[in-house]
């Protein structure tokens, strides 16, 4: 028993030991390194890149299912920030524009 009793108050002792030389201290002055005197700066580049602009299409042809239905019973489909609305006629969605309301041919038959 006494063995025992000493063999894990070694263990221990041990242990505290070897756990408190393993604390990281951090440092609490500021080292500040100078640079030397005879590097060049070196200005550097911004990179510049270039937007893409996709072609917007004042017609396009899409089917009746994927475009929404307006409160008066227009068809119309948004397609990258522009709305356009069914022509009856044709089929054919059109780019809004001015007096585009006015023509009978975008009034659902």
């Amino acid at each position: 028993m006494h063995i025992k009793l000493s063999g894990f108050l070694l263990i221990v002792l041990f242990l505290s030991v070897t756990s408190c030389s393993k604390k990281h201290q951090p440092q609490t002055e500021i080292i500040v390194t100078d640079m030397p005197e005879n590097t060049k700066t070196v200005a550097k580049k911004k990179t510049v890149r270039k937007v893409i602009h996709t072609p917007v299409p004042k017609v396009i042809t899409v089917d009746d299912r994927a475009a929404q239905k307006s409160v008066d019973g227009r068809l119309y489909y948004d397609l990258e920030g522009n709305r356009y609305w069914k022509n009856f006629t044709d089929g054919r969605y059109y780019k809004f524009r001015q007096g585009l309301f006015d023509d009978p041919a975008f009034k659902p038959h």
